[in-house]
Parts: structure tokens; sequence; C-alpha cells
């Protein structure tokens, strides 16, 4: 045996040990067969497994796994580490026909493959599944062919909410049809919904198992997930179904709409709240951020545990790394978007600019396309928003640009010019652009302009005619706290006795339960209901002013009124935030009057708007007719009315002399001094008795923490803290985050992993997506991915070409890069930089 199939086998040997596997182990012929000691068979599996076990015609087994009763369960056939695993392929399928196993392991201690020999082709995976989740995945066996001839009619969610509700009376009655539906919630599945779940058992037929459905804002993508959910299940093409989101009110939303439509059928669960319970449900619901960090997802699951994984907004929840946690699991995939790739058309990719904005999008949008097999940019079906508009299923939008002369200013070319002078007298400019509202640039009175042109041309509610439900997105939180002070007290002129300062509202991740706040106002009761009318239920609070929280998948049919009170500079936050308005409504659904009803002459929402205070939608250059364009008054304070820049502060030159007395040099180490270890033990303290951050970590409202900790607890004057200091006490070979030194202090994470560890990590992600098969070169190729993540001086050689720097580069040196195979040395250094980031492995 060589050195490199011994090393191989010692690594497989150990990750079969961790995955918690009894095996045979067979170094090399029958007299060198070993029972690990941790197997104890019955005599009637050790008959079984008869005198020769380990003996194929012409060959041996390598590796024997176990089932729980010490029966044949897997083969795994190991190869050095320099040969292609799936060289092994054809003497593996032998052996495991003889020895009646249904699975395969592929392996050369660095590149894995999992083979199920009756669903199809090896597949790569990162870690070794454990016993348990295997046994599960044996007791399903596919049947793609049942999958593609199930037919899915309109009601094919309804006959699982009712079984039997086409035979009852109020049903047939086609008086009563509306109300019984709207009483029992069923849905229904609109025609282009039926078009997207044939065209996924279109994609089966044609071999595929990733699919991409790219669709408009409001078009129903929960629906259809749980129309494809359903066909899996039902089909028995999946036994278990994980579905990731983005965001922890996603999480929730999807689990309440599952649990509506499948519920008499099919088990769904939130992971968090089931951790030792999910195995018994056919659907889990969690966000990719609980999964990912850490990598948490290879210890919570094995890679057999899912057979469909559904990624919800993916151009999100698989965006960088969090792909690593889609591609963990064997099986089919699919993904929901509803950011058209074709946004981007104008955008020319050989030649992009760090400024704009645009190649962050451009990357995402191509790793989601790539990520589900649609290299060629066409998902597996498309339905946009102006099919959704043409078919009489969603609502185009009102787009009200509006612009004062300050905010003219500030998008100009040479932005808001503000002279001053300096220290010595000296005329100065300084220039200010639109990106600078409300972080260096301030202006009152511009927020009490927006305030009063969006409370005067808003739409109003069409049954009680207040202003209709509404969202404005701020800049920051402290300006979304501006703007609901502004608007509360607008409100009290304009609607005497009306609103008790809860007109308007701030919902930001600071505000306590501003996740129940945005359900709330989707349930029409954010701080009461009926203020006008008593038989009409619709939301006291009329506006809410947000951030970023509600900006993607947050659905609240009644909205009327979006306000851009900022400018943006994503594409997909541009399509997600304009999406909130697009759904169609009913309002006379909310009144419970008949009187009332009878005459209202328009209840169902033909329209909303959107305000457009910094040339948003110009600037995405979207093909919308802008039916309403205001004139804005001139503001009544002066042109320079914002906030000045702070003049400099000039050169000083010491001109005397200086000579160095003494000097004594000390290496510290990575453990830092004693005063770093004691300073980073109080802080611990410091955060652990504080019962806000304590409450807001156990529930995992990180982004409240962060903001609570970076503006409460650093650089104040007891003790000065700063997460640079930390990251000095910590004692760590790279930069942590702010999140990881709170999880480790609430004991989330046992230990702050080194630079190697993360880079390990990093290099398995990137073998998972692109699955070398130059099995010889991994060790190279991971030295080159390590080398080029950690070291500038590589990364600057690389990238000008001076390759003959190399031979005097002490840590990747010309034999290096030679070892490493053509392709590899662009495709490495371009992965990293589209997806990993470097600022981690700074020291």
């Amino acid at each position: 045996m060589s050195s490199k199939e011994a090393t191989a086998r010692i690594k497989i040997n150990r990750l079969l040990e961790e995955a918690g596997w009894r095996f045979f182990a067979n170094a090399g012929g029958p007299a060198n067969i070993q029972l690990e000691p941790s197997v104890t068979l019955t005599k009637q599996a050790i008959d079984g497994l008869g005198n020769d076990f380990e003996k194929a015609s012409k060959g041996f087994i390598d590796f024997l796994l176990l089932n729980e009763k010490g029966f044949p369960f897997i083969v795994l056939e190991a190869k050095a580490e320099s040969k292609n695993p799936l060289a092994g392929k054809e003497q593996a399928r032998k052996y495991a026909k003889s020895q009646s196993c249904r699975f395969v392991i592929l392996s050369n201690g660095n590149l894995h493959y999992f083979w199920d020999l009756e669903r199809g082709n090896p597949y790569v995976i990162t870690s070794f599944p454990n016993p348990k989740s295997v046994m599960g995945y044996q007791r399903s066996i596919p049947d793609p062919k049942r999958l593609i001839a199930e037919v899915v009619d309109d009601d094919y969610i309804a006959l699982t909410q009712r079984p039997n509700y086409a035979s009852e009376a109020a049903w047939k009655n086609i008086d009563e049809r509306p109300h019984y539906i709207m009483t029992n919630a069923l849905r229904f599945l609109r025609p282009y919904q039926k078009k997207a779940v044939f065209a996924i058992q279109q994609a089966v037929k044609d071999g595929k198992d990733r699919f991409l459905l790219e669709m408009a804002t409001g078009t129903g993508k929960t629906l259809i997930s749980a129309a494809l959910i359903k066909l899996f299940l039902r089909t028995v093409n999946a036994r278990r179904v994980l579905f990731l989101v983005d965001r922890l009110e996603l999480e929730d939303q999807a689990w309440k709409a599952f649990a509506k439509y499948l519920a008499n059928d099919y088990k769904c669960v939130i992971y968090k709240e089931n951790r030792d319970e999910w195995r018994h449900a056919e659907i889990v619901v969690t966000t990719v951020q609980s999964l990912l960090f850490n990598n948490k997802y290879q210890q919570l699951f094995s890679p057999t545990d899912f057979d469909l994984v559904i990624s919800d907004e993916a151009h999100r929840s698989i965006g960088g790394n969090a792909r690593a946690v889609f591609d963990y699991f064997i099986g089919y995939k699919l993904g929901l978007t509803a950011t058209p790739r074709d946004y981007l058309k104008k955008f020319k990719k050989d030649k992009p600019t760090t400024k704009d904005p645009r190649e962050f999008e451009r990357r995402l949008l191509l790793d989601t396309y790539r990520t589900f097999g649609c290299d060629d940019g066409q998902p597996t079906y498309r339905y946009s928003l102006l099919d959704g508009v043409k078919e009489g299923f969603l609502i185009s939008p009102i787009v009200v640009d509006a612009r004062s002369e300050v905010t003219a200013e500030l998008l100009s070319e040479q932005g808001f010019i503000v002279e001053f002078k300096d220290d010595d007298g000296e005329d100065k400019k300084e220039s200010y652009k639109q990106r600078e509202f409300e972080k260096r640039f301030f202006s009152p009175a511009t927020n009490q302009l927006f305030c009063k042109i969006f409370l005067e041309n808003a739409l109003r509610d069409p049954i009680s005619k207040e202003i209709g439900k509404s969202i404005i997105f701020a800049v920051s939180q402290n300006h979304a706290a501006k703007l609901a002070q502004i608007l509360n007290e607008m409100a009290d002129r304009m609607f005497p006795g009306k609103y008790n300062s809860d007109f308007a509202v701030q919902v930001t991740s600071v505000i306590p339960d501003a996740k129940q706040l945005t359900i709330n106002f989707t349930n029409n009761i954010l701080l009461g209901s009926a203020n006008c009318i008593n038989t009409y239920k619709t939301s006291k609070a009329r506006i809410c002013v947000t951030v970023g929280m509600m900006t993607t998948g947050y659905d609240c049919p009644d909205l009327l009124n979006l306000g851009l009170f900022r400018p943006i500079f994503s594409p997909t936050d541009f399509i997600q935030i304009k999406g909130r308005g697009t759904r169609k409504h009913d309002f006379s659904e909310q009144l419970f009057d008949d009187a009332i009803k009878e005459g209202i002459k328009e209840p169902e929402k033909s329209a909303y708007k959107i305000f457009d205070f910094f040339a948003n939608c110009e600037y995405f250059e979207e093909e919308y007719d802008y039916d309403q364009v205001i004139k804005l008054p001139k503001p009544t304070v002066k042109s320079g009315g914002g906030g000045e820049a702070p003049p400099s502060i000039g050169e000083y030159e010491f001109t005397g002399d200086d000579i160095l007395a003494s000097m004594d040099v000390e290496v510290i180490g990575y453990e830092g001094m004693r005063i770093d270890r004691e300073f980073y033990a109080k802080f611990e303290d410091t955060v652990r008795e504080n019962p806000f951050i304590a409450t807001s970590v156990e529930s995992g409202q990180w982004d409240r923490v962060i903001d609570y900790v970076n503006k409460e607890v650093f650089d104040k004057p007891e003790e000065f803290y700063s997460l640079d200091k930390l990251r000095r006490a910590a004692g760590v070979d790279r930069r942590l985050t702010l999140r990881e030194i709170l999880e480790k202090i609430f004991g989330l994470i046992p230990r702050f992993k080194s630079k190697d560890e993360l880079l390990e990590e990093e290099f398995s992600k990137f073998v998972a997506d692109f699955k070398p098969t130059e099995a010889a070169a991994i060790p190279a190729l991971k030295n080159y991915f390590k080398a080029y993540a950690s070291s500038g001086q590589l990364r600057q050689i690389i990238e000008s070409g001076h390759l003959t720097d190399l031979a005097t580069n002490p840590e990747f040196s010309t034999s290096d890069f030679r070892a490493v195979p053509k392709k590899y040395r662009t495709l490495i250094p371009n992965y990293i930089k589209d997806y990993v980031s470097l600022n981690q492995f700074v020291a």
C-alpha cells in the first residue's frame, strides 16, 4: 500500500468514526481484515456476512459500513489521495451488489461522493452522512415517473385543506361560494401557478434535479411552494423538505402558510422551536443564517436528511457562502426569486467598477442562476410583474417623483456645495451627495417637506377615507425616529383628536417586538383597529417607518403607499421594496356592515403610489409611466441649511531635535498581554449582566444586539470598550466579528475558530461547488486557495501578473504555482473575490 493510499485510509477512518459508523476496514486482503472495537454483531448478522464477505470477484471491499442490526449497509470504496474517487465507481457498484447494498461512498480522503444506486449519479458531499440519516433516507424509494404523471389541478391545495369541499352545499351554491371560500380560507391555483408546477415536472422528466422559479412579488411563490412540496411528498419523491428563508419574520410567515395549506396531510415545524422533534415532521422551516454561522448545518444535519431543499428569496438566502448550506444536502433543489436577471441587462460586466452597486448584484444573480443549473440565464419558469399586470393579478405603481431644491442639489453631478472658512480664514468648499443624506448631511426642513408632500398626496383608504396604509423607508434608525415624530405631529394638526402619537410607528430592529409590530400591521391591529368606523377592521396606525425590516417577503395586500425617503443603490432592494404594493386587495372584505358596504363604489385596490424623493426610479431606469409628478414648493430655509463639514485641522510641523533614549523589544503572541485578557473578561461580565443583551441574544435578534452594543456599550468613559480592543484581547490569529464574540460569551459556540480552520471550511465549499475532478491536484488547489485568501502579497503578485516574484515569496513559491492546474489559476482567485470575505483572515 502506497503512502498516499495509507493517508487516504487514515482520513476516511477518522471521518467514519466522527460520523458514528460501525464498519469493517479491510487493509489489503483477507488476512488483514480488522473488526472495529466499537462493533458488536449478533451471530445472525455474522452468518449473514458469509465467510468471505469482504471478498468480491477480483477484489476486496475497502470499508463495509453496517446498519443498526450489524448487516452490510454501505460500501465505501477508498482511493489514494492522488486518484479521483470516481475511478472506483464500477468496482464499488459490483461490491455493493454482492452485499445487497443500495448505497456507495467514493472517497480519496479529500473528495467524497455519495451514490444511491437506485436514484442516479454520485453526488459530491463535504462530510459523511450519519447512520440514522441514511437509514431514514433508505425508507424512501423515489419514483420520478409518478411525479411527472401526477395531475395538478386548480384545487390541488384545496383538496388537502378540505378534501370534500366539492360535495358541500355552500360550494355547490354559486351565490354562496365566494363566502364559503373566504370562510374556509381555501386556496386555488391560478393558471400561471399551475404552469410553474408543470414546468418543474417537465424539468424532472428531462433529468434535472435543480430548478429556479423567477416570479414577481405578489404572485404567490409560497402557495406554489406548498403545491410542489405536496407533489414531491405525495409521489414519494421526498420524505422530508427543508425550506430556507433569510429573515426571522419570513420564517414565521412561511410556517403559518404551510400550516394553513398542508396541515391536514403534513407536519411543518420551525427548526429552532423543535430541535429534538424535527425528524418527525415532513417540512422544516429555518433561516439560512442560523445554519450557516460556524457551519452549524454540518453539526445539526446529515447530507441525507432532506430530499427537497427550497430556497426562498434565493438571491439572498444562498448569496455568497450561504449556498454551501444549500449544496450540502443530497437531492432536489428549488430556488425562488423575485429579482429578474434581465434587470441588469444594461450592465457592462466586462467593464465593472467597484463603485457600481450593480456589480455586487450581478455576482449574486449569476451565482443564483448557476447554483440552480440555469447557467444560460433562463429560469425553469418565469412570470414577471408585467405578466401579472397584463393578466390582472398584480398592480403597477403610480410613481411620484418629488425633488426639493436641496435634494436636487444632492443629486446633481457637483453635489450640494457648502462654503466655509478654515481655522486660517481660508475659503473652503465641501460637496455632499445623496449617499450622505442623514449620515453626514442633515436638513430638518427637507424631512418636514417630505412628510408634508407625502401626507397631502397619499392615496386614501376607500372605506374609512383615512391615509391609506403605508410603509416609509428611512436611511437609518435615527432617521426613522425623526420621521415618525414629524408624521405624528402633522397628523395631530391634520386629523385633530383622531390619533394620539399612534398614526406613524417606527418599526426597526432597536424597537422591542418589532417583528410582532409588522405582523399586527398586516392583521390590521397595530396600536388598535377600527379608528374611524367601528365595523371596519383596519389598523389604527397608518404608517410604518422602517429601514430594512419590511423589504423582502413582507406580505400586506392592503398597502396603498410606499415612501422612498432615502436613496437606494441595490437593484434587488429596489425591486423588493416596490413589490410590497403590487398585490390586489378587496377592502370590503374588512367591512362588517352591509349597509355601508353597498354604498362603496370602488372597494378594490386598483393602484398604489411610490413617493420617490431621491430619483431612485430614474437611477434604475425602470420603464414606468410617471403618472404623477409633483412640483415641490421651495423650502423656506436657505439651500445651505444642511450640516456643514468640519474645517480641516491643518498641518503642524515640530521643529525641535529628538533622540532615542532607550528601546526594549517584546514580541506579544496571539494570547495578548494580561491587561488585554483581563479587559476581555470584564467585557464578558458586562454583556452577560445586561438583561437587554441577554434577552435579545436568546431570541436571536442579532441586528438589535449589535446595534445596542455599538451604541450603548462601546466607547463609554467607564471602560472604553471597542471591537479592536476585544479582538486583540481574544488572542485569535484573525479578525473576529462582534457577533462571534457575543456568541462565544453566551455559550453559543465553544471557541473561536482559527484562520486555518476557516480556510479549510471555505475550501470545502469551493470543492462542493466546482467538484474538481483532478483528485491528485486537490492538495495543490487547497494550498493555492489558502495562500491567495490569506496573503495580500500573493494576491498582488497574481493580479499584476508578475509571477517571477513568486521565486522569493515565502508563502507560495513558483513550484507551488506550477502544481496548480492551469484552469484553476484564475478560477480560484475569481471565486475568492466573489464569495469569500477576506476581512475575516486579517490578524
